[in-house]
């Protein structure tokens, strides 16, 4: 009877150090996102599912072209993941022709799915704060994103992580850093 006991025991204590460290894992090193909508298309398709990095920026900021999740402000639970465009302490704009200037030069960049039609709030040049960054969908056409007044800059506090791994589809599975 006593070797049940500690044997249930051991179960026990071996129950509470995995739940432990995926609570610790979850919290601080990585989370699975599913993807919901088509704003990141073609990088990101509706019903991907990511791992998103948690701990990079803990070391390190983000950096231009990196896809990052941060929350929406107006929907609980409710995650957006959008490509950072604008740094802090960049000047922001897009001209009518969807043209991307970054300190008044045009930024040279080839995610973007079509010609952005709606320069919304960038229409008039944006100054980020030193914690700000601007980001914007691939599929700009459909993106909601730091062009429109609901979601703005995003500050750095608010950002999660970087989707790092695409895990699902299985026929696309792999890294997304550097897309």
């Amino acid at each position: 009877m006593k070797s049940a006991a500690k044997t249930a025991f051991q179960y026990l204590i071996w129950i509470i150090v995995v739940l432990g460290l995926s609570f610790l894992l979850v919290t601080f090193v990585a989370q699975r996102t599913d993807v919901n909508g088509t704003s990141m298309v073609p990088t990101l398709e509706d019903g991907d599912q990511l791992i998103a990095d948690k701990i990079t920026y803990r070391f390190r900021d983000p950096q231009r072209f990196d896809i990052v999740i941060f929350p929406y402000k107006y929907a609980k639970k409710t995650y957006f993941i959008k490509r950072v465009i604008g740094l802090p302490g960049e000047r922001v704009r897009i001209d009518d022709q969807g043209n991307i200037y970054i300190n008044g030069q045009v930024l040279d960049e080839h995610y973007g799915l079509e010609q952005m039609t709606y320069p919304g709030l960038a229409s008039q040049e944006i100054t980020l704060g030193s914690d700000e960054y601007f980001v914007l969908g691939d599929n700009r056409n459909v993106s909601e994103d730091s062009r429109y007044p609901d979601v703005g800059n995003i500050r750095r506090s608010d950002i999660i992580g970087r989707a790092w791994l695409r895990i699902y589809p299985f026929g696309k599975f792999g890294s997304l850093t550097g897309k």
